[in-house]
């Protein structure tokens, strides 16, 4: 290590054998050279500087790696991925003033990150720490620029990379760089560590990691200079798992296998009337009919849910409830009345794609290299939301492959391999497309340019031909379309993306959390929670010739799917295997159109024919004229990422369904079901399982009827104590039953 004298010297920036002498005032000053750190080792700006800074956070977005000119005044790269301009910021940015070659711990780098002198970051290294040294001792040897001779990270090794552990126990992960020139190093005191679960389990910075008491597997992502490992735990809750419900298919083999390996004992099957209620909202977006309900409780046969998946299948309830979730992240918005045309082409398009169960690899082609107008070719209405082929390629990753892009537009993705010329090479594909105006009002004629394919990386300036994630693609012709091969690359086989978004996406809808999550992030550093499961479905969906409905009836049909939401005393805190069925408040639009079923009304929407539910809604445009579905979060379309939809509770909705007028309307229409059955000569326990078979598909429980039924007889009376009329009561008393079923949480919850 360098002298840590008081004395200012001089240091050369290559080795050298000499003595340069300073007189001043007759004193002779020997300064010593590097010969006489001759024997120290080297410290190298990339491949030691780098990293700690990097740990130290200074170059985090926040920090001096911020967008727009860093922070202060001084700028590094993201993460340390341009070591060569991080070097220009420290050596030559700021006319030199931030290292101190004749006195390295003067350097205001160092006085910054020990915070000696006033820092917005605080202090990032302390005096006494390694990093802080190592800085020191580098400007000390010159602060050298290594970028063509450090050895290049080939690899990052962690040590153990998995383990069982117990509740409360603690490993420590050591994490090793192998380089390209056959060195290794031990780096875990300059990696980054980052659970993704902290709840399940928190890691400190030298890699030590503590599980809670939470079952289940959690990962750790370890980042070093932009490679990036994960280490796996399983956490066992070691209870006895036996008694299973049957294996209906590999779904179960796969979830029910992993509680065995976990020791978390299923929820049994839950009853017909909650599967009956579930897979139609999850299926249809819509409550079972009364008529359902009694036909399917009555019916004995062992095959009876296999048959109610497929009828909810051939249903046109299926393809408008699908079509909604699809059109919303293709974001069919309507921003102008022009767009009218071609938000309900659009809309019809996909609805009929998911009623002719159009393979998902076939409706994902024709959406991409689409081409003409709106009125010959619908899918083209795609293209006029999205319009600059950085936000097409942006979109198509994240929502066909499960791949976040954004980041690599700038700079190197900082979870994942992709660089900028990944960004750029796959923004090519769209590069040729053209368009002009078409006879049509707003909008346009899309059609595929002839010429060679390319995009320029905005930072190099290189002209980058088609190449597909982690694939070469062979040559493009000027007469070819780009995007029919990047077609043909997406449906393929070997593709590790594709597929495996597709059967997450879906598998997140019926369970409410993806294998892995979120659903549209698949990345190696972020691992399924059942990686054989995923597997499984990948390999069956495309064996299946990417049959969509074959993917919901396999789900639909398995034990893990009809698993009672009832927790027992071991899966409480299960929130990832899947042990019961998980809970999840009903969509915007289903819960409209459910409160519409239960009153006996209907609500009606501009431009669209009578009795139009308000899943079938083509656009974002009806959230204005719809309190409800504003409250309740139905999405804009703004966006590919699912996470636009509000599951989430809040105050505002329970004051609409409170009090709102819109609901007030309903629950006192004159032709609604509280009318209807107060003018009704049925019994009063016949009017009861009436609204109870409606909201919840079951008959109502002892208690229930009891309390309806005193309810219903009580006698009303005015403020001023004068009887009020019993038909005026009657109507009241079936409002307020009606209204109250529409609050509870069964009726709200998806279980």
């Amino acid at each position: 290590m360098p002298r840590q004298d008081t004395h200012p010297r001089l240091t050369p920036r290559r080795s050298m054998h000499a003595s340069i002498v300073l007189l001043f005032a007759s004193i002779s000053l020997a300064i010593g050279t590097s010969k006489a750190r001759a024997n120290e080792p080297r410290v190298s700006f990339v491949n030691d500087v780098v990293p700690i800074i990097t740990k130290a956070g200074c170059n985090a977005g926040p920090c001096h790696a911020k967008a727009g000119g860093g922070q202060k005044g001084f700028q590094l790269s993201l993460l340390g991925f341009e070591p060569g301009e991080d070097y220009e910021f420290l050596m030559i940015d700021g006319r030199g003033r931030r290292l101190s070659l004749t006195r390295p711990e003067a350097s205001l780098l160092l006085a910054k990150a020990a915070g000696k002198v006033p820092h917005g970051g605080g202090v990032r290294l302390a005096e006494s720490s390694d990093g802080y040294r190592t800085l020191q001792a580098w400007i000390a040897q010159g602060a050298e620029f290594d970028g063509a001779t450090a050895p290049a990270l080939a690899k990052l090794e962690l040590t153990p990379q998995k383990a069982t552990l117990k509740p409360g126990e603690s490993v420590a992960i050591k994490a090793i760089a192998h380089y390209a020139d056959g060195s290794r190093r031990d780096v875990t005191g300059r990696a980054l560590f980052e659970s993704n679960d902290s709840a399940m389990a928190e890691v400190t910075g030298e890699g030590g990691v503590k599980v809670s008491d939470i079952p289940g597997r959690v990962s750790v992502m370890v980042r070093y200079q932009g490679k990036v490992a994960v280490f796996a735990a399983a956490v066992p809750m070691g209870a006895k798992v036996e008694n299973l419900p049957p294996e209906k298919n590999f779904v179960d083999k796969a979830v029910f296998g992993n509680l065995k390996e976990l020791g978390i004992p299923p929820s049994p099957v839950s009853d017909d009337a909650t599967f009956l209620r579930r897979s139609a909202l999850d299926i249809a977006g819509r409550l079972p009919t009364e008529e359902e309900s009694r036909a399917f409780l009555a019916d004995k046969s062992p095959d009876k849910r296999d048959r109610w998946i497929d009828t909810l299948l051939a249903s046109t309830d299926y393809a408008d409830f699908f079509a909604a979730k699809w059109t919303a992240v293709l974001k069919n918005r309507r921003d102008d009345a022009s767009d009218l045309l071609s938000n309900f082409a659009f809309h019809a398009w996909v609805r009929d794609s998911l009623l002719a169960n159009k393979p998902y690899d076939q409706f994902v082609r024709e959406l991409l290299a689409a081409t003409g107008t709106v009125v010959g070719n619908p899918p083209v209405a795609w293209y006029k939301r999205v319009k600059e082929p950085k936000n097409q390629i942006e979109d198509v990753a994240q929502l066909f492959l499960g791949v976040r892009m954004q980041c690599a537009q700038c700079h190197h993705h900082p979870f994942e391999r992709w660089s900028q010329d990944d960004y750029y090479s796959l923004a090519a594909f769209f590069s040729q497309v053209g368009r002009k105006p078409s006879a049509t009002r707003g909008e346009d004629l899309i059609f595929h340019k002839r010429g060679q394919a390319t995009a320029t990386n905005i930072k190099t300036g290189a002209a980058l031909k088609p190449a597909a994630l982690g694939d070469k693609m062979p040559e493009i012709t000027p007469d070819e379309d780009p995007r029919l091969k990047l077609a043909d690359w997406m449906k393929s086989p070997e593709n590790p993306f594709f597929a495996r978004a597709l059967v997450n996406r879906y598998w997140k809808h019926f369970f409410g959390r993806g294998l892995i999550e979120p659903e549209d992030d698949i990345r190696d550093s972020n691992p399924p929670s059942n990686p054989e499961l995923l597997a499984a479905l990948e390999k069956h969906f495309v064996a299946s010739g990417f049959d969509l409905k074959d993917l919901v009836r396999t789900i639909a049909r398995s034990s893990a799917y009809q698993l009672s939401a009832i927790p027992n005393a071991h899966n409480l805190g299960d929130r990832q295997n899947y042990s019961r069925y998980y809970p999840r408040r009903l969509g915007a639009e289903v819960m409209l159109d459910a409160i519409d079923v239960l009153a006996g009304t209907r609500t009606e929407f501009a431009n669209l024919p009578p009795g139009t539910r308000a899943v079938a809604l083509p656009d974002n445009s009806y959230n204005v004229s719809s309190p409800f579905l504003r409250v309740f979060g139905r999405p804009e379309g703004e966006s590919v990422c699912e996470c636009e939809r509000v599951q989430s509770s809040s105050l505002a909705q329970s004051l609409h369904l409170i009090n709102a007028g819109d609901i007030r309307g309903k629950l006192a229409a004159p032709t609604g079901r509280a009318e209807t059955l107060a003018k009704s000569d049925k019994p009063a326990e016949e009017k009861i399982r009436e609204i109870y078979m409606v909201a919840f598909s079951r008959e109502p429980k002892p208690d229930e009827m009891a309390a309806a039924k005193a309810y219903l007889s009580e006698k009303r009376t005015t403020a001023a104590g004068q009887p009020i009329d019993p038909q005026r009561a009657a109507r009241e008393n079936f409002q307020d039953i009606v209204w109250a079923l529409i609050n509870s949480k069964e009726f709200l919850f998806n279980h």
